[in-house]
């Protein structure tokens, strides 16, 4: 059987002694250094998270005006393309209003030179008729 004499409670007190130096040098201070830790993690956390969801809505901000910017891009490029095709039927028509009058001119001018040609023509003709029966009658 157990004897409980006086060195069994000297080695209860050695015992609460060691437990409380020990609690006192190590495991208070280690506690104390893992809540820091544990502090410090968790507000690195909460920062992190705080930061992503911040890149999240700038991101999202970013890609709204993106879109924005590139209907109004179309937009613009249709009010161009619209605005050119209608200075293009512009320039077409008086190209072809200036094509008509220039081909025009040119027809009237060939007229007068063909005109002019054929009564040239006409007062030598009866000179060289009368010249080509001289030869053939051999009177020349």
């Amino acid at each position: 059987m157990i004897d409980l004499d006086y060195t069994f409670f000297i080695q209860l007190i050695n015992f609460l002694i060691t437990v409380v130096v020990l609690n006192w040098l190590l495991i208070k201070p280690i506690r104390e250094i893992i809540s820091k830790r544990n502090t410090f993690m968790a507000d690195q956390l909460s920062s992190i998270e705080s930061f992503s969801s911040n890149a999240d809505e700038k991101l999202k901000g970013y890609e709204q005006a993106i879109d924005t910017t590139r209907r109004e891009g179309l937009e613009l490029r249709k009010q161009m393309r619209a605005a050119g095709t209608g200075e293009e039927q512009k320039i077409m028509a008086a190209a072809g209003k200036d094509v008509a009058a220039t081909m025009k001119a040119a027809q009237e001018a060939i007229a007068a030179q063909v005109n002019g040609a054929k009564q040239a023509l006409a007062a030598d003709v009866e000179k060289f008729a009368l010249k080509a029966t001289a030869k053939i009658l051999g009177q020349a």
